[in-house]
């Protein structure tokens, strides 16, 4: 076998054996086959797509790649596992309402988060404002607070899928991340290595989401349920509106703050919406239909869970939140209708105040990020606050602004906006 040979078949539109997947990917692995040689095979993939064999195969070798988690009742674990992975997007925080909820419910959440990129925000950032508290948790760990508290929130540990690891920094810098087949298996070789019985996807669709329409987030979302499918975990994908940022903050400790409202039964009405209906669906597959999540929010359960999940990695769930040392207020220019926000727009410009990163390896501010004081459809007043920008350095307002400048539109008539509520479909 040799990686010549391989490019050629994908370059000329054929399939790709099952003996050449393997191959490929962990001699990539390895070292064997070489960096430019496997951007050669993306570009390839990007360009005459795989069927679902291929993509099924291309998952299983990247699972192979690395050790897969247990947390079967073999493991000691007595609960069922339900698992949520979001394709990303603004003011995204949905994961830290949404695990200690469901393990309120009765099922257990091994939760493996990321870091934000660009435009959207990572769960790890947003956690690590809190004071002490760890993402990154030995395998020992991670299966004691999930016994302790039902939940946990922790960074993917290098053995898990390396493969993926390093393809996916290859496809960051080689215009191969649009690749559908390579984006399914990117997340599913994670998700399914790292053991879960059940999973629900979020799969974002708009502005401020990586799948822009419809068409290809439904492409997406049955890519990835057909791979959860033949890997036997029982799987299901929402397509939900990521053209409006979620709730009222997009930035670290903003969004933490936000969670925990939402945990003591408060907080944005399209937050609780999506996790109550990300809750439930998590709750079915993993076979507790009878579970009430409205009541856990209600009663106190999910917060007392989320208590203890934050605590048992060393973090103060009682302790001041970071606040950045700046604020700029931005005023309605007219009086009308809010017909618009864009969430790509905000996005970028919590990014832009140091909310996020443009490598890996950047820092991040822990209370930088944007406030919103009203949503498509709210009336407003000219002079009236429509957002307030939070950073540590000052210097950054002109740049976020610029990416704010057309980010939003008041008209006279009414609302345009849509209709519909947070949840677009639903993929099974």
């Amino acid at each position: 076998m040799d990686a010549i040979s391989v490019i050629r078949t994908k370059r000329d539109r054929g399939e790709l054996s099952d003996a050449q997947i393997d191959w490929v990917i962990d001699a990539y692995t390895r070292g064997v086959v070489a960096d430019e040689q496997m951007s050669s095979l993306a570009m390839a993939i990007l360009l005459n797509g795989m069927n679902r064999r291929e993509i099924s195969r291309w998952t299983a070798a990247m699972i192979a790649s690395g050790e897969r988690m247990d947390f079967s009742a073999a493991s000691g674990l007595t609960r069922p596992t339900a698992d949520k992975h979001s394709t990303g997007g603004v003011g995204d925080k949905i994961t830290l309402p949404l695990a200690p909820l469901v393990a309120a419910c009765g099922a257990a959440v091994p939760q493996l988060s990321g870091r934000g990129l660009g435009h959207t925000g990572g769960t790890l950032d947003k956690l690590e404002s809190i004071p002490g508290w760890r993402a990154l948790l030995s395998n020992e760990e991670m299966h004691a607070v999930l016994g302790d508290a039902g939940a946990v929130i922790c960074a993917a540990g290098d053995g898990l899928a390396p493969a993926d690891k390093k393809l996916y920094a290859l496809r960051d810098v080689t215009g191969t991340v649009e690749s559908i087949p390579l984006i399914a298996s990117s997340i599913m070789s994670k998700k399914i290595a790292e053991g879960t019985g059940a999973l629900v996807l979020d799969v974002k669709v708009g502005s401020g989401a990586f799948m822009k329409t419809l068409d290809d987030a439904r492409e997406l979302a049955a890519t990835m349920v057909g791979l959860g499918t033949d890997h036997g975990v029982r799987t299901v994908a929402l397509l939900t509106d990521m053209s409006t940022p979620l709730g009222l903050t997009a930035g670290n400790a903003l969004e933490v703050r936000e969670s925990v409202e939402v945990l003591a039964g408060g907080g944005p009405a399209d937050v609780v919406e999506l996790t109550l209906a990300l809750a439930r669906e998590m709750l079915d597959a993993a076979g507790l239909k009878d579970a009430d999540p409205e009541r856990a929010l209600a009663d106190g359960s999910a917060m007392d869970v989320w208590r203890r999940m934050i605590g048992a990695q060393g973090g103060d769930p009682g302790a001041p939140l970071p606040v950045a040392r700046e604020q700029h207020v931005v005023t309605a220019p007219a009086t009308g209708v809010l017909t618009r926000l864009d969430a790509y727009g905000v996005g970028v410009a919590a990014w832009r105040l140091g909310a996020g990163r443009a490598r890996k390896e950047d820092p991040v501010q822990a209370g930088a990020g944007i406030e919103l004081h009203a949503k498509p459809g709210a009336p407003v007043t000219a002079g009236q606050p429509l957002l307030t920008l939070h950073t540590d350095t000052p210097e950054r307002f002109d740049y976020a602004l610029q990416a704010l400048a057309d980010a939003y539109e008041i008209t006279d008539g009414p609302s345009d906006a849509p209709a519909h509520g947070i949840v677009l479909e639903r993929v099974a």
